[in-house]
């Protein structure tokens, strides 16, 4: 313990006035701090949407008749669809060759006459941009759904029975209108907090040994533990406060709504930046050069935060080796803590892994940092 008004306690005051007195000199600091994450939040927050509603298509009614006349326009007043006519074949080719429609549905001439016809089958072709399979998946579906409803309201109006089908009644915990911002900008905190602690620390020992500062650090009676406190410590506060800006901007401008607790948000946070700066503060400690330790918390950092954390790719997916990998990476329990803590508030058993795992996660990086901290010049 360090005893008020301690010599230790004094140096280790006057250590970290002198990182943060560092930190506000330094542009870039407050740059990757403050407005880097602003920026990211925007470009996670409206650049990537994952929502496939109001899907272009292109439609063609080869058929005068008022049935086939009736039907484009049920899909023109679907909310899903965003509906281009088109005059011939050709044009809705063209439209699905340049990316201009998604897919399109060929209404033929002989429709009305058939649908008319007891026994006989009415066919509408419908044809998907195959880039994108997901995407033509969900083409496909609304077209379906809204030929099926289609059916039943003109069944309905001739005073015909429905026939019964399947009611599927989808049902959403959390999330329930299914918008892909609500678990994006949580998920997107993680890869900021990343940045702040790993891309930040990675430069302040270097820094030290660059500028020949450290030499002068060390003929001082500071002692290991007051040098990695010093460098921690302002870092922790800088990784907080961008964190609540963080919270603050998705739950004000992009109305993702926040259900858990603001004391377990600091405590995850914490755990996870005990992670971030270790791995930062322990890169910049091997290396001893600012560009050799950025260039590795970008790789040893942010990359498999970014890929392997379950942010952008699904976990599930991915191939049993790439999956086992994930595990090692504390943005992945952090990306889940964000999200459940968002969407869902307190889900015990999934906050409680969580909580073990970036707990173990910073006592090994702090740990390991502390002990490649050596009092002398090699």
């Amino acid at each position: 313990m360090i005893a008020l008004h301690s010599p230790a306690l004094r140096r280790l005051v006057a250590l970290c006035r002198k990182e943060s007195f560092q930190i506000v000199r330094d542009p870039s600091s407050i740059v990757i701090a403050f407005l880097l994450p602003i920026a990211l939040l925007m470009i996670f927050g409206y650049g990537v949407n994952l929502d496939a509603n109001r899907v272009r298509i292109g439609v063609l009614v080869e058929d005068s008749g008022i049935e086939a006349t009736r039907f484009a326009q049920s899909l023109a007043a679907s909310p899903y669809l965003a509906v281009r006519s088109g005059t011939s074949r050709s044009q809705l080719d063209h439209w699905l060759d340049t990316g201009e429609i998604r897919a399109m549905a060929i209404v033929q001439s002989d429709f009305s006459a058939r649908l008319d016809r007891p026994g006989d089958i009415a066919p509408v072709e419908v044809v998907t941009d195959g880039a994108e399979p997901n995407t033509a998946s969900f083409v496909a579906a609304y077209l379906a759904g809204a030929w099926r409803n289609w059916l039943a309201q003109r069944a309905q109006d001739r005073g015909l029975a429905v026939p019964a089908g399947i009611s599927l009644l989808p049902r959403y915990w959390f999330n329930p209108a299914a918008v892909s911002r609500n678990f994006i900008v949580p998920g997107s905190i993680a890869i900021i907090m990343t940045i702040i602690g790993a891309m930040l620390t990675s430069l302040v020992v270097a820094r030290e040994w660059e500028r020949g500062t450290m030499e002068a650090l060390l003929s001082t009676p500071v002692t290991r533990g007051e040098i990695l406190l010093s460098k921690i410590l302002p870092y922790y506060v800088l990784g907080i406060a961008s964190m609540l800006l963080c919270v603050a901007i998705a739950v004000g401008v992009f109305g993702v709504p926040f259900r858990g607790s603001l004391l377990l948000l600091i405590l995850f946070t914490t755990l996870f930046l005990g992670s971030s700066l270790g791995l930062g503060l322990l890169l910049s400690t091997v290396t001893r050069n600012q560009f050799n330790a950025a260039q590795a918390a970008l790789n040893a950092a942010f990359l498999p935060a970014t890929m392997l954390s379950g942010f952008v790719y699904e976990i599930a997916s991915m191939p049993p080796p790439i999956r086992a990998a994930t595990y090692l990476i504390p943005a992945r329990y952090f990306v889940s803590a964000m999200q459940t803590l968002f969407q869902a508030g307190f889900v015990g058993h999934v906050l409680v892994s969580d909580f073990i795992f970036l707990t173990v996660s910073a006592a090994f990086f702090l740990g390991l940092t502390a002990l490649r901290t050596a009092r002398r010049l090699d």
